[in-house]
């Protein structure tokens, strides 16, 4: 009886909040270089006279990439830490972003994004995600929230910066920048990572942890892989295609690149107000209304031809997807144990990211066979709502298996 106080009351540790900035700045570069992509698609495309579809690819390549590779440090994660995972995915952008500057061919294009998610993106996302989160007793999904909102402020600031630097010098020159900033702000701060102690203990004396959630493990992870998936599918059309779907309505690529920049700062604040919404009505109810949002806006972006309107639905579907992105995370942060929160972190994002490579692949097919962006965006739509019919199926799961539960975990 007196135990559970006792455990509540701890403070959270001081360098929780380290670990929330450099998860955040480590993040927001690896998203970054993956939102750039839309702002290199049609550089590449006039230049090596690709197709938007085998170009967009090379997101995919990232997302599968990191979706195998995933599985894999989730496991090594919960086994050994994950310590040194900041300083392998700093190396590796940098030399990942390098090489594409001099890339002549489409399997090399493939090749070096497939290993910037491999041993990049994929060591600094999920595996960090789950040692930040573990940091914090108190209030954890406003902790992932912020971390998360690094992702997103990322994804609007690289792109914004690489299209300013393809405009002045080129995309040979603007990789080269990527990857000399990269290893400057990245490296350092990498070596800061720390195993959360209570992971630790969870990881050297599991039999001292005690779990308390009314569905398994095993079930939670089927559940929140299958909604991942289409929820993917839906956010990753308007990160792949937004700019180039502006940039051919005549809209200069400064602008386009300012709307991602909005739709991303949006979604910073998006990605904290989901997190700490998590905390206030439960992080599944919290992903639901986030998803709604997400599924609504994304489909009227072909349709609105004048500028404050494009921002404003920038703002409303950033604040939205982003807040899907930081409720994900939460909800696996308070349905698993700390012993199995990498892999399961993991195995979701597998689904997550082959989700998001797949919607980038099918927005571009879909413009390939149509020669615009309104069927791309009506079937990012449309996997949205398949996300939401299998949230309200889970939801109604929980529901009824609730009667033992905890009521933080509703």
């Amino acid at each position: 009886m007196n135990s559970v106080p006792a455990i509540d009351s701890e403070k959270d540790p001081a360098y929780g909040w380290l670990m929330v900035f450099v998860v955040f700045m480590l993040s927001g570069l690896s998203f970054g270089a993956l939102g750039a992509i839309s702002v290199f698609l049609k550089p590449l495309s006039l230049e090596f006279g690709w197709g938007r579809a085998e170009t967009s690819l090379g997101y995919t390549a990232i997302a599968f990439s990191s979706a195998l590779f995933g599985i894999l440090w989730g496991y090594v994660a919960d086994r050994f830490g994950s310590r040194w995972f900041g300083v392998i995915a700093a190396l590796t952008m940098s030399f990942s972003l390098f090489m594409l500057s001099s890339l002549t061919s489409l399997f090399q294009f493939y090749a070096f994004y497939f290993l910037f998610g491999a041993f990049g993106n994929a060591m600094a996302s999920t595996p960090l995600f789950a040692n930040v989160g573990f940091w914090f007793r108190h209030n954890p999904g406003l902790a992932l929230g912020i971390t998360a909102s690094g992702g997103a402020i990322g994804q609007g600031v690289v792109p914004y910066l690489a299209g300013l630097a393809i405009s002045s010098h080129g995309w040979q020159w603007a990789y080269q920048a990527m990857a000399m900033s990269y290893v400057v702000i990245a490296l350092p701060i990498a070596f800061l990572v720390r195993e959360s102690p209570r992971r630790e203990k969870a990881r050297t004396a599991p039999q001292s942890e005690v779990r308390h959630f009314p569905l398994s493990e095993k079930e939670v992870v089927i559940w929140m892989s299958f909604a991942v998936m289409f929820c993917c599918n839906c956010m990753s059309v308007p990160i792949v295609h937004l700019v180039p779907m502006l940039t051919d309505a005549n809209y200069s690529l400064e602008f386009a690149t300012s709307v991602l920049l909005v739709l991303m700062l949006a979604g910073g604040a998006g990605r904290i107000m989901g997190g700490k919404l998590g905390d206030v009505i439960g992080a599944l109810p919290t992903y639901i209304i986030m998803s709604a949002g997400q599924t609504l806006s994304v489909f009227w972006f072909p349709h609105i031809d004048y500028v404050a309107g494009l921002y404003l639905l920038a703002v409303f579907f950033g604040f939205t997807y982003s807040g899907v992105m930081s409720s994900i995370l939460v909800c696996v942060r308070m349905m698993v144990s700390a012993r199995f929160s990498a892999r399961a972190m993991s195995m979701t994002s597998f689904f997550g990211w082959g989700g998001m490579g797949l919607g980038g692949f099918f927005g571009g097919l879909f413009f390939d066979m149509n020669g615009d962006y309104n069927w791309s965006f009506a079937f990012a739509s449309f996997m949205g709502v398949i996300n939401l019919i299998i949230l309200s199926l889970f939801y109604m799961r929980l529901k009824g298996q609730r009667l033992n539960a905890s009521p933080q975990f509703a």
